[in-house]
């Protein structure tokens, strides 16, 4: 069975990445963190920090099985990140605290990917 397999009764724990994306179980966030924004995020064994930073709400699912050559990963911006299931639209953002880490610290842009800001914004 594959790693990403969610079985029909565990599909109301399925959580987004509000940086990212990638669609998990939050006992797979717990036990693994997020496999393109641990670095920073610090999901793994931390509750608090899943709860916070990633969502049950989000709409549309993608199957990435490689992002560096899919023009669905280019246009959702994914490509560079690990295979696997994304969302298209993942609601909420990051706390103001997570967010000015993010941009301040590791350099990275912050774009929410609940559609309230675009690229050009």
């Amino acid at each position: 069975m594959s790693d990403n397999y969610v079985a029909p009764n565990q599909q109301r724990y399925l959580r987004a990445c509000m940086v990212c994306s990638i669609v998990m179980t939050q006992a797979r966030f717990r036990e693994e963190g997020c496999p393109n924004c641990e670095e920073f995020l610090h999901l793994q064994g931390s509750m608090d920090q899943i709860e916070s930073c990633t969502s049950q709400v989000f709409e549309g699912l993608i199957s990435l099985a490689n992002p560096s050559k899919s023009w669905v990963a280019k246009w959702q911006r994914l490509d560079g990140y690990v295979k696997g299931v994304y969302a298209t639209k993942v609601s909420g953002q990051l706390p103001d605290d997570v967010r000015t880490a993010i941009e301040e610290e590791y350099r990275i842009q912050y774009i929410p990917r609940d559609g309230s800001v675009t690229e050009a914004d």
